[in-house]
């Protein structure tokens, strides 16, 4: 069924804004006055699934749940909430998971014991019983100390919660933190270029959230913010809170220089207090910022990770992951060796294509602070944004060599449509006083495309040094039209960018669109514009529509068009 249908119907009921289906979905109508009441009498417990213009679905899961009851959210709050703003009857069946879910969590706890040990303390028997008798948990027992009670070592501390999460029962982890070595770090009131500098009240919420007064419940979350919302300020805020030595992780070099240049804008930090540890430079300082590929990186796929040992190289207070959404699985690991540190994620979504939520959880902490997109976009915080989906002809030399291609040869060449670049020329020309952003996945292509608009061109391959000197051009609007491979995925800032044209992707992924919108959704005076080319009756349109499907569910308008053999030949 259409939204708009659903919300005819609703609108033709009572006045009460949800609607809780057996399924643990909940049906928020957007048009209703007691919609910002509902909305936030739910978002502590539901997770925002779709945010269409009219009805917005959220979900309750376990781990939502979890989420909420490590804020200090009762079971109870839950059914009255859902009670008060429900316009039928609650399924049993969704009651009998809210309590199941809320009676998991504080059922296993966590607590220091002495210097090598921790005490795990199980809410009963049963579940003592049950939990012992696994692989993996047997084995991690020291000592039985009573009918509810077990032993195990300070260093299983991250590997036991991993195991306890994927049997169920995530853990209350009640230890606390080393203090890390002591860092003094303050929040500027003007920035170092003379630009008054305050925080957002979201983001004081968030790192108040994450902070917990410095209690042993805080310091270990994971903070959701749309790209272009500040999630670096979040995380500069954290430390100035923390005021210890921190380890920052990022996603690539880029990102690593764009820190340190937010640092020594935005706080009291010397440059000789900030170190880069990137293939370059092998800096390590009070605060170091590297990348998850230096910490992954190995000869060979036996070798060691060479970088590692810089997670102990000094005595971190804080750690923070930036876009914590693509940590990779040997980073988790490690996180399971230094569960005594203050962790921060920051992230625009906490979907993972390899499914390891629950990971994200247990290893960096439960999400403590999330907002809407659209929120922030009514408040002026983001970019308005306009998304469309251009559908174009393959040219006739091409079809039968799709027709008879295998599937991923299909989708390059779907991808690499010549006829995209002219359907570029007329988006250009439309566009023509607004800095564009050029992004695909197949570098032939997007050498093609450098070639015939004179663009510059960055990819893997560009040094960094490259990179920095055209995103610096780009950004002063030197530069009005840039070429970029997957690499502009990842916290890339250019804030002037108010036109993307997306015309390769891979296979729709859901990460990847929420970073390429977010490339162009920084504050801006004019409306942003997505355009993603795709080449009709091909694999591509098949992937194309789960793009579609993520963007609507975030609630920006999203037009199809047809492009025309006359149109692109024109």
């Amino acid at each position: 069924m259409a939204y708009m249908e659903i919300y005819i119907i609703l609108m033709s009921m009572q006045d009460k804004p949800i609607i809780v289906q057996s399924d643990g979905g909940i049906l928020l109508e957007v048009q209703s006055p007691e919609y910002g009441n509902a909305r936030d009498a739910i978002l502590p417990f539901a997770e925002l699934i779709k945010s269409p213009e009219y009805i917005h679905t959220y979900r309750i899961t376990p781990l939502s749940i979890w989420n909420a009851a490590a804020m200090g959210v009762a079971c109870e709050d839950v059914q009255k909430s859902l009670e008060a703003y429900s316009r039928y009857e609650i399924p049993e069946g969704v009651l009998f998971r809210i309590r199941d879910a809320f009676s998991r969590w504080d059922a296993v706890r966590l607590t220091a014991r002495d210097e090598r040990t921790l005490l795990v303390e199980v809410r009963t028997p049963e579940i003592f019983s049950q939990l012992t008798a696994k692989p993996g948990i047997k084995e991690a027992v020291l000592e039985v100390t009573g009918a509810r009670s077990f032993v195990i070592g300070r260093d299983m501390r991250g590997r036991f919660k991993h195991l306890l999460i994927k049997a169920g029962f995530p853990a209350h982890d009640l230890v606390g933190f080393d203090q890390g070595d002591p860092l003094g770090v303050d929040l500027r009131e003007t920035t170092s270029s003379g630009v008054p500098f305050g925080l957002r009240q979201y983001q004081v919420d968030a790192g108040k959230n994450f902070w917990a007064g410095g209690s042993v419940s805080g310091g270990q979350g994971i903070v959701v913010l749309p790209c272009g919302a500040g999630k670096t300020v979040v995380g500069i805020h954290a430390m100035a809170q923390a005021r210890m030595q921190t380890l920052i992780l990022c996603t690539n070099v880029s990102a690593v220089r764009q820190w340190i240049a937010e640092l020594l804008d935005k706080t009291t930090l010397d440059p000789g207090d900030i170190g880069e540890y990137t293939g370059s430079r092998k800096e390590i300082r009070p605060v170091t910022v590297t990348t998850y590929q230096m910490l992954t990186y190995r000869r060979d796929k036996r070798g060691p990770f060479e970088h590692m040992q810089i997670m102990s190289a000094r005595n971190w207070g804080l750690l923070i992951y930036d876009e914590v959404h693509v940590v990779p699985a040997p980073v988790f690991r490690a996180t399971t060796e230094i569960q005594a540190k203050r962790r921060l994620g920051l992230t625009a979504t906490l979907i993972r294509e390899d499914g390891l939520e629950e990971d994200a959880f247990s290893l960096v902490g439960p999400k403590c602070y999330d907002v809407p997109w659209k929120e922030l976009e009514q408040k002026g915080f983001i970019a308005e944004a306009h998304c469309y989906e251009i559908r174009l002809p393959l040219p006739p030399e091409k079809e039968m060599e799709y027709a008879l291609a295998g599937d991923r040869h299909q989708f390059r060449i779907a991808s690499e449509n010549v006829n995209k670049d002219r359907v570029m020329k007329g988006i250009m020309r439309k566009h023509g006083d607004e800095p564009v952003l050029v992004i695909g996945q197949y570098v032939s292509q997007l050498k093609r495309i450098s070639e015939t608009f004179d663009a510059p061109l960055i990819t893997g391959s560009t040094p960094n040094s490259r990179r920095d000197t055209l995103y610096g051009a780009f950004r002063r609007g030197e530069i009005p039209v840039l070429v970029v491979s997957k690499v502009a995925n990842f916290a890339i800032d250019l804030p002037d960018a108010s036109v993307a044209i997306q015309v390769s992707g891979t296979f729709g992924s859901r990460q990847e669109e929420a970073q390429r919108l977010g490339r162009i959704l920084r504050p801006k005076k004019r409306v942003s514009t997505f355009y993603t080319l795709v080449s009709r009756g091909t694999s591509e349109e098949e992937f194309a529509h789960k793009r579609q499907i993520f963007l609507a569910e975030q609630g920006y308008r999203y037009t199809i068009e047809e492009w025309s053999a006359h149109d692109v030949h024109a």
